[in-house]
Order: C-alpha cells, then structure tokens, then sequence
C-alpha cells in the first residue's frame, strides 16, 4: 500500500488503515515505493528526505488504530548495480518485509509509466518481456527481498509477446523457490488495461507446482482501494493448489492458513 509521499497516490497512512478496519482486514502492511540514489532519477519514487516521514506516518497509523496490526515495508525497486544503496535502505529502519519490484528493464524505462507508453510502439514485446524477467529472477536470486512484487507487470499495457513465455516465467519461479522468496497476488492488475491479477494465473499454477510461497496485495494507491478484490486472489491461489499464504514480521516468514 502506497502513501502521497510516492507523489501518485493519496490517503494519509492512518485513512487506509481505517479503511481497513471498515473493510474486515486484521493486519496490513505499508510499502512505500523506495527512495532513489537520486531524487532526480523520476517522479513517482519518495524522496530521500521523505524517508523519517513515512515511518513516523506508519507508526502514527499504529498508533490510531491499536486494535490492526500493522506492518512497516517498503517497495524496492532492484536495478542492476544499484544493490548497496538497498542494503543501505535496508539497514535505516527494522522493516518487516521488502517486496523487490522491477518497473525499469534499462536505467531510463519504466516500462509500467503511462508517460513512456510510446516506448513500446517500437520496441519488440518477446525482447521487453525477456528483459523484464531476466531482471525479476535476478532480484529473486538477489537475497534482499522477502516478497517479489507483482510478477508481470510488464502486461499491464497489453503488450503481449507472441511466443511462448513459459521458459521466462519457470526460471523466475525457480529463482524464487530456490532463495525462497515469496511471490505476491497483486490485485491492481485488474485495476489496470490487462484487466488481470498480477500474475495470470498460468504463473500461479506454475509457481503453485513448485511451491513457491505467497502473499495477497492490494497494491492501494487510495483509501477505497485497501483490500480490493481479494476475493479474487484468493479464488486464483485455491485453484492452483495454495492452502496457505505467508506474513512477515521483521523480516521472517510464517504460514497462515487460507479460508
């Protein structure tokens, strides 16, 4: 879940944290979009200077609402090269989890960024995919995150490659299996063109197959959006053979049986 320090989204930490409670939630977990190395590299990330803020918002959040339990996150973009400024961010606060998520398949394309959509008009899908998922095993294989955010996100645009993807996606799967890092079920797809969960569920089957671990995101970028369509996701774990989901609190995992 997002706050406006990312600059695209809005509701302060403790208003989605009521909007949990309306909605039935018993814990949630914050996971604002990293800090950069440089405050200039885009639009959409916090900023360094931001970083103290969302924590005291967060525990602002816990403070409000004593009777959730809420976790204390962060979204880490994982760029090639840019591993030490994590283990920076990592070392500033006890988080309870870092999801590694993959928006740029080069320093300068974020491929999800409606601004950048003319970047795939003339660009090959298969080669863009490809470079996607080399980049998202890697930050599996990386052993700085808990939980790897919404696995296919570079559908969102429907933007679909015409040959068989299955080789990218088992060896991503097989990354996270083998470092056991979780996968999450991201409902903001559906919010999005694709009109899908993050991953399809090809993905999910698959990882299902090879046991790798889950967790449900709303991925919020509003109040109204804190637990949508987890109905959904859970319907899609259940079919594909998932009879548990996992949570993290500082950092270590724990089954929790699915309903």
């Amino acid at each position: 879940m997002h706050t406006p320090l990312c600059r695209h989204a809005t509701g302060e930490p403790t208003e989605l944290a009521a909007q949990a409670v309306r909605v039935g939630l018993k814990e949630i977990g914050f996971s604002e979009h990293n800090p950069m190395p440089r405050d200039d590299w885009d639009d959409w990330h916090m900023l360094q200077a931001d970083l103290d803020t969302y924590v005291e918002k967060v525990q602002q959040a816990r403070r409000d609402h004593p009777q959730l339990i809420i976790k204390l996150a962060m979204e880490v973009d994982f760029i090639p090269g840019q591993e030490a400024w994590i283990k920076h961010l990592a070392a500033r606060y006890p988080w309870d989890y870092l999801i590694g998520a993959v928006h740029y398949v080069s320093d300068s394309w974020d491929l999800d960024n409606p601004k950048k959509l003319s970047e795939w008009k003339h660009r090959d899908a298969f080669e863009v995919w490809t470079a996607y998922f080399e980049r998202l095993t890697l930050a599996a294989e990386s052993g700085l995150f808990e939980i790897i955010a919404h696995a296919d996100l570079c559908k969102k645009f429907c933007f679909y490659p015409k040959q068989d993807c299955t080789p990218l996606f088992t060896k991503f799967l097989e990354a996270a299996r083998r470092h056991d890092v979780a996968m999450e079920l991201n409902t903001a797809g559906l919010r999005k063109d694709c009109k899908e969960i993050y991953p399809s569920p090809t993905i999910v089957r698959l990882a299902g197959q090879l046991g790798v671990p889950i967790t449900f995101a709303s991925d919020a970028h509003a109040p109204t959006e804190v637990g949508m369509n987890f109905a959904e996701a859970v319907a899609l774990a259940k079919s594909a053979g998932y009879t548990h989901s996992c949570r993290f609190t500082g950092r270590r995992r724990e089954a929790v049986k699915l309903f």
